[in-house]
């Protein structure tokens, strides 16, 4: 057979899906679905090409919204479970049609004020958000420099969304490489604040090292995957590490004792300089006794002492017996004062 003869729909259906998985789904419904060829027509309307759609990068594109949502939208809707969209074409896409197998919602260039818009009683997108959505991931554009207090930005931002959306098992608030958000701060708000009895995935920056462990006092009892980035360390904490719950902060129990044999993945990043180390991690880690995958990036630099990373590592081995993958930055900035 001449090579030159052979055409697109002249391969078979396997490597015809094979090829146009590699493109955008959106590019492939917007150019193909329900075109004047039988055999391509079904081949769009596959599950696999419409499971997730990404509309946060056509946003500019009129056109194209306007095509889903009055046409291909309400043919495929059944099979859609997650989508991506910016925050103002939203409401747009997500009342285009029924959804009863959307769960999970990623949400580009969020702002607070056009999110918490729809997260009332009297919201256009209440069910899905309340009863549907299980996984929420938030591409976060508040900026970090603002005048608001980053207990009132928790309050209006992070503890409501955990409190509307009933049903959330999966939590990510991502920062841009140019743009870091406000982080959570539960410092100064009581310990039944941002809990949830079924969220197992939690992704997020907060304030301190202390918020960290407010987090893991119990209140996200079913948690299994937390990632965190610290913004700062307090120096002389007045956590206290025992087998008793101590009051921190005048409002917040951190429960050292108690084990976590749910997390099954731990990620504590911080890139500032620890000038005061006192064990308070590895007590941390070694609640963590099922853990399989640990992530950690510090520097720890303490006058006149040097901490030897090998001795972290050390003290982790003998407590994780089912660590699996071990990922680290641990460094040791020696501060010792030059004396003559």
């Amino acid at each position: 057979m001449n090579r030159s003869n052979i055409h697109l729909l002249d391969l078979p259906n396997e490597i015809l899906i094979y090829i146009l998985k590699k493109l955008d789904n959106i590019d492939v419904l917007y150019s193909l679905f329900d075109i004047m060829n039988k055999r391509l027509n079904a081949l769009t309307q596959e599950e696999v090409f419409s499971n997730t759609l990404d509309f946060a990068s056509n946003i500019h594109e009129t056109r194209i919204i306007d095509r889903f949502c009055n046409y291909i939208l309400p043919r495929i809707h059944f099979n859609v479970k997650c989508l991506i969209v910016e925050s103002t074409s939203m409401e747009r896409i997500l009342l285009a049609t029924s959804y009863p197998n959307l769960t999970e919602l990623k949400i580009s260039n969020f702002q607070r004020d056009t999110l918490l818009h729809y997260l009332t009683d009297d919201s256009s997108l209440q069910y899905i958000l309340k009863q549907q959505i299980t996984k929420l991931s938030l591409i976060n554009y508040d900026c970090y420099n603002a005048v608001e207090s980053l207990t009132d930005y928790t309050k209006k931002v992070f503890i409501h969304i955990l409190n509307y959306l009933e049903n959330l098992e999966y939590l990510n608030i991502i920062e841009t490489s140019n743009n870091k958000y406000r982080p959570l701060s539960i410092r100064y708000l009581s310990t039944n604040t941002f809990s949830s009895s079924n969220l197992t995935y939690l992704c997020l920056n907060v304030e301190t090292f202390d918020d960290c462990l407010g987090l893991l006092d119990g209140r996200l009892k079913q948690l299994t995957t937390f990632i965190v980035k610290v913004h700062r360390m307090i120096k002389n904490s007045p956590i206290v590490y025992n087998s008793v719950s101590e009051l921190y902060s005048s409002t917040i129990f951190v429960q050292t004792a108690n084990h976590l044999p749910k997390m099954k993945c731990f990620s504590l990043i911080y890139y500032g300089l620890i000038k005061e180390y006192d064990n308070k991690f590895i007590s941390l880690l070694r609640r963590m006794l099922y853990l399989k995958k640990l992530t950690l990036y510090l520097r720890i630099g303490i006058q006149n002492k040097f901490m030897d990373p090998i001795y972290i590592i050390n003290e982790l081995s003998t407590c994780m017996s089912q660590l699996q993958s071990f990922k680290f930055y641990l460094s040791s900035d020696n501060t010792r004062d030059n004396l003559i």
